[in-house]
């Protein structure tokens, strides 16, 4: 017996006195898939034009060496990456990663130009999720694409939307799951608006003619995301949480929340409960919000915890699907995918090990002591130990070992490029 599993095996006794089978947390911590977002390892560029200029609301900073250049170089990372989370998870890809030599424009893509990326998924065991990508191109005419006065820019973006439909039926027809389709539109004002109105309402009459061809929900499943506001966008975003949660709830799509994209103090944890009671699910993208801005590498902070509570407590997890999105040039963008990955699941894993029938029965008794004193007695309990055994037991590193090998992996790979 390993020393993880002795460790593992003192943790289970402990949690057991509480009446918590940490074999069974295991069991469910697995069936959590994680959709591992692509745009952390190149800097949200992508492979249509990766030296163009990142716009709507998009920006990457920082200049570490190493980034991928290539599908290929992407795809080696991503490996790299998927060798050191536990579990089988699935690829979150944006439109502009195409991998293909045909020039081929964001109205013009089609299946065939992601053949590569579902051949990888297959030999991988991954799924893919998909998003349309509503930026950096020049038909993102005066911050407007889907809400532009303009017919002309509303038809290319309303182009692109349904193109990617069927992409995204594709990679669920193909790899045997459900993907995930993401509808992010970045559209609004740097400065307050007269009409609010009209822009939102060329927005919901765009959407309805996207998603006006009925696919199979076996395939794929189209959510839309909100946000407060991005670079550009300071005043007035089209798409915001009260548009989206209507638009949802009246069209049947999922509904995505993201970590970052609300106000600095407003926290989505609190949301999922209510929204889980009239939308016909929800899409997460995990992320982390720093003052203004969004999308830090995902950290085990106060609120990612809570999100893990809400969702296991409720057993709103069938129901929810879980993404990452995330991207920083500062530090070793493998290992931001690392890290960021590990927290969400620890996050998960901590909210399997609470006793959740005893805490809810507590609470129906009025027992608030007890709720309380169980509570923060279960923040020093060894959760990391069982955590560790989860590691070895899929055979990925335990603890710091798994950043020996991205140290490695960038010497011999990332700094030779």
């Amino acid at each position: 017996m390993s020393k993880v599993e002795q460790r593992y095996q003192a943790a289970k006794e402990r949690y057991a006195a509480i009446g918590v089978d940490t074999d069974h947390a295991l069991e469910k911590l697995k069936g959590v898939k994680i959709s591992v977002h692509c745009w952390q390892g190149d800097d949200v560029k992508g492979f249509m034009n990766p030296d163009g200029e990142l716009t709507g609301g998009i920006m990457a900073t920082g200049n570490y060496p190493g980034a991928a250049r290539t599908p290929k170089e992407l795809r080696a990372d991503l490996e790299k990456a998927f060798s050191l989370i536990p579990g089988k998870h699935k690829l979150n890809l944006h439109a502009i990663y195409v991998d293909t030599d045909e020039k081929v424009d964001l109205n013009e893509i089609e299946p065939k130009h992601f053949a590569p990326w579902v051949e990888w998924a297959r030999e991988q065991g991954l799924g893919l999720d998909f998003n349309p990508t509503f930026f950096s191109h020049p038909m993102f005419k005066d911050n407007y694409t889907l809400a532009s006065p303009d017919k002309e820019v509303r038809d290319f973006w309303v182009e692109h939307g349904k193109r990617t439909r069927k992409i995204a039926e594709y990679f669920g027809r193909e790899l045997g799951q459900t993907s995930i389709n993401n509808f992010w539109v970045p559209d609004g004002m740097k400065d307050n608006p007269i009409d609010r109105f009209t822009p939102r309402k060329r927005l919901m009459e765009a959407l309805d003619e996207i998603f006006a061809e009925k696919l199979d929900e076996k395939y794929t499943r189209e959510a839309v995301e909100s946000k407060l506001f991005g670079l550009g966008a300071e005043a007035y975003t089209v798409g915001s949480h009260e548009f989206y949660m209507g638009y949802g709830i009246t069209r049947g799509k999922l509904i995505c929340l993201d970590a970052g994209h609300f106000h600095p103090t407003e926290m989505i944890s609190g949301k999922l409960s209510s929204l889980a009671l009239f939308g016909k699910g929800m899409m997460l993208h995990v992320s982390r919000p720093v003052r203004w801005d969004s999308d830090h590498v995902v950290l085990m902070d106060d609120e990612l915890v809570e999100i893990g509570r809400e969702l296991v407590r409720n057993d709103l997890l069938p129901h929810t699907h879980i993404g990452l999105d995330f991207f920083d040039a500062t530090i070793n963008r493998v290992a931001a995918w690392v890290v960021g990955t590990r927290n969400t699941q620890k996050a998960f894993l901590k909210a399997f090990l609470e006793p959740t029938a005893e805490l809810k029965k507590l609470e129906l008794e009025n027992d608030f002591t007890s709720r309380m004193v169980i509570t923060e007695e279960l923040k020093d309990f060894p959760y990391s130990d069982v955590w560790n055994y989860f590691c070895e037991i899929n055979s990925v590193p335990v603890g710091f070992d798994w950043f020996k090998e991205v140290k490695s992996y960038e010497k011999n790979v990332l700094l030779k490029r």
